[in-house]
C-alpha cells in the first residue's frame, strides 16, 4: 500500500508539472496582456516599461522556471487586471464552485444508481423505456440549454426559484458556505440540476450496462440456484460487484463537474472559479488563466488517486497483487 502511494505521488508530480507547462505555454498565444491593462492613451514607453516590470520580456525558459517556482513556494503571483494576489482570487471562489459540484455530484448519485438497477432488473418495463427515452434527451441537448429552460420555466414562468447568483452565503472563516441559509439552497437548485443532469444520465445508463453484465455472469446463476433471496442476491452480490467499474466514472465525474461548470456558472452567474476563468480570458489575465489549469489539474490528481485508493479498498484482487 504505502509503495503503491508513494508510485502515484510520483506520477502525480510529473503530471502537474506538464499541466503547469502546458498551461503556462497556451496562454502566451490568447493576447497581449499590456495593451488589456493600459488604454489608447498610454504612450509605447509606457506599455514597455509595464511589460519589463511584469517579466514578459523574458525568455520563455525564465518565464515558466519563475511560474513553477513560485507556485511549488505557495506563491500563484498577482492578476494582471486587478492586481490581486491569485490565490486569494482562487480562495474567494472556489467554495461556490466546489458546493455547486458537490450538490449536483449527490443529484446524479441519488437519481442514477437506482434509476440503474431499476432498469437493469426490469428492461421491458414501461418506466423504463420511459427513464431511457429521458436520458437520451437529456444528453443530447446542451448543458446551456437545459439552464436557460429552467430559468425559464422555474424562474420567469412559476417564479420558485432565483435565476442567478448565489444568494445568501454565511462566512466560516475559511470557508463561504450556501447550505447554511435558505436563499442560498434556493440559488443552488437550478444550476445544481443543470450541472447534475448529463452527469445522471451518464450514471444510470452505465450502472444498467454493468448490472446486466453482471447478472448473466455464472457466480449470479450458481446464487440463484442455491435459493439466496432475490433481495440479498442483487443488492448485496450484484450491486456491490456492479459499483467496482462505476468508482472510476463516479470520480472523474467529479472531476469533470469541477473543470466543466464553466458553462453552467456563466449561464447563472454563479461567482465559481469557472466564471473568473470566462473573466481571465476576457482580459487576457494570464496568471489567472494559467494557475486555474493547475488547480483543475490537482482536482483530477486527487480524485483519481481517491479511486486508485478505493479500488484497493473493494476488490481484494488488487490487494493481493500490490502484495506480490
Amino acid at each position: 500500500m504505502v509503495y503503491f502511494i508513494l508510485k502515484r505521488l510520483v506520477q502525480s508530480v510529473f503530471v502537474m508539472l506538464a499541466v503547469a507547462l502546458l498551461a503556462f505555454s497556451l496562454f502566451r498565444f490568447v493576447g497581449d496582456p499590456v495593451s488589456q491593462m493600459t488604454g489608447v492613451e498610454t504612450t509605447v514607453e509606457d506599455q514597455e516599461r509595464l511589460r519589463e516590470e511584469l517579466g514578459l520580456n523574458d525568455p520563455f525558459p525564465i518565464q515558466f522556471y519563475r511560474f513553477a517556482t513560485d507556485m511549488l513556494q505557495g506563491d500563484f503571483g498577482f492578476s494582471y487586471r486587478t492586481r490581486q494576489p491569485v490565490s486569494e482570487m482562487i480562495v474567494t471562489r472556489i467554495p461556490a464552485t466546489l458546493e455547486l459540484g458537490i450538490v449536483a455530484l449527490i443529484i446524479s448519485l441519488i437519481i442514477g444508481i437506482p434509476a440503474g438497477v431499476y432498469t437493469a432488473l426490469r428492461p421491458r418495463g414501461a418506466l423504463t423505456q420511459a427513464l431511457l427515452l429521458t436520458t437520451l434527451v437529456g444528453v443530447s441537448i446542451p448543458t446551456f440549454v437545459i439552464g436557460i429552460m429552467l430559468i425559464f420555466f422555474f424562474g420567469v414562468q412559476l417564479g420558485w426559484l432565483p435565476t442567478f447568483g448565489r444568494g445568501g452565503t454565511v462566512d466560516l472563516g475559511v470557508w463561504t458556505t450556501s447550505f447554511l441559509t435558505v436563499d442560498g439552497l434556493r440559488s443552488l437548485i437550478l444550476p445544481a440540476i443543470t450541472l447534475g443532469v448529463y452527469q445522471l444520465t451518464l450514471t444510470m445508463r452505465l450502472v444498467r450496462a454493468e448490472m446486466m453484465e453482471v447478472m448473466r455472469s455464472d457466480y449470479i446463476r450458481f446464487a440463484t440456484a442455491r435459493g439466496i433471496p432475490y433481495r440479498q442476491l442483487y443488492y448485496q452480490h450484484a450491486l456491490a460487484n456492479t459499483m467496482i467499474p462505476v468508482i472510476t466514472i463516479i470520480g472523474l465525474q467529479f472531476g469533470g463537474v469541477i473543470a466543466f461548470s464553466i458553462v453552467t456558472e456563466s449561464v447563472f452567474q454563479w461567482p465559481g472559479m469557472g466564471l473568473l476563468f470566462l473573466e481571465s480570458i476576457r482580459f487576457v489575465d494570464i496568471p489567472v488563466m494559467s494557475v486555474y489549469l493547475v488547480v483543475i489539474a490537482f482536482f483530477f490528481v486527487l480524485v483519481n488517486m481517491a479511486v486508485d485508493l478505493l479500488y484497493l479498498a473493494i476488490d481484494p484482487r488488487l490487494r493481493v497483487k500490490e502484495a506480490a
